[in-house]
């Protein structure tokens, strides 16, 4: 890949992480394969692209780009680095020879023992390297419901090739995923790397999440609110009856046991906060009757901010 990987996306040299994580999933959402079957144009742009943010995205990897020390393709520049430096790495970027010398403290040494032994016995002949390949990163968008109770789902990857994910039961927003081996080939007899899926959550219309609590907001009307009953309420599981005590006000909040997330071999509750709305238009049944009650049982329910202000 010889183009420039920030020309591929579309931003300058001096773009911050949010504008070219704004500009990639810009354009994916164009490119993406699944919205343009056969379109192999498309197909292989998604693929630049796909690339391009893989390495920008990586802060080290970005880093590692505009220094030179790797090329657009991703690849390790052999003229700046050296087997020394390699033998140093971490597991992600370390080298290793079949012939037996990853040990060897001299660089000098390297190199005499390996023509040496290989001219005297031949054992070390063909020796080669190999290294880990690189991990893939992906962002994968699931929508709430999915996120807390699990699903499984398919991911197309840059090269066209489907990747089956299974996403757990209680998965947060941001939480990566590990998918061991999955990830870009390594080199010589490197094994795989690993693709890393950051889920993204869909917010959801009606429940919000705080921890593995459930929070909903349910409207009652103030007959239920005065005389209390029985009120279908959405849990992430189906509907259910929750009981609204009479006296109940706006803010109250009634506690459904494990109605929430399951994970760990535990479950959180459903905080259901009732809202006592009004009927939209007060008739004058409703506002003589109002009248009535004011005149003999009216209260202050502003007394306590009145003598705390």
């Amino acid at each position: 890949m010889a183009e420039d990987l920030y020309s591929v996306l579309g931003v300058a040299k001096t773009a911050s992480a949010a504008d070219i994580t704004k500009a990639y999933r810009k354009l994916a959402k164009k490119l993406h394969p699944d919205l343009n079957p056969g379109d192999k144009a498309a197909e292989e742009k998604f693929k630049q692209i796909s690339h391009a943010y893989s390495v920008l995205n990586d802060e080290e990897k970005r880093g590692k780009y505009d220094r030179g020390e790797i090329d657009a393709s991703g690849h390790e520049r052999p003229e700046a680095r050296y087997y020394r430096e390699y033998a140093g790495g971490d597991d992600n970027a370390r080298y290793r020879s079949s012939a037996g010398f990853e040990d060897i403290g001299e660089f000098s040494d390297l190199f005499g023992d390996l023509f040496g032994r290989g001219r005297a016995g031949g054992t070390r002949g063909g020796a080669r390297f190999s290294m880990r390949g690189q991990d893939a990163q992906y962002r994968l968008e699931v929508n709430f419901l999915d996120a807390v109770n699990g699903t499984k789902t398919r991911i197309t990857l840059p090269d066209g090739e489907s990747l089956n994910v299974t996403i757990p039961a209680g998965v947060t927003d941001g939480q990566v995923l590990r998918l061991r081996g999955k990830g870009h080939p390594g080199m010589g007899e490197g094994e795989p790397g690993d693709a890393l899926v950051e889920v993204i959550v869909r917010p959801h219309p009606v429940f919000k999440r705080e921890g593995n609590d459930i929070v909903v907001e349910v409207p009652i009307t103030f007959d239920e609110a005065v005389l209390g009953g029985k009120v279908e309420v959405p849990t992430i599981g189906g509907r259910v009856f929750a009981t609204v005590p009479p006296g109940s006000n706006t803010g109250q909040t009634l506690r459904l046991k494990g109605r929430g997330i399951k994970k760990g071999g535990t479950a959180g509750d459903q905080l259901v906060k009732l809202a006592v709305v009004m009927p939209e238009r007060i008739d004058d049944e409703l506002k003589s009757f109002a009248e009535r009650w004011r005149e003999s049982h009216g209260y202050d329910p502003r007394r306590k901010l009145k003598e705390q202000a």
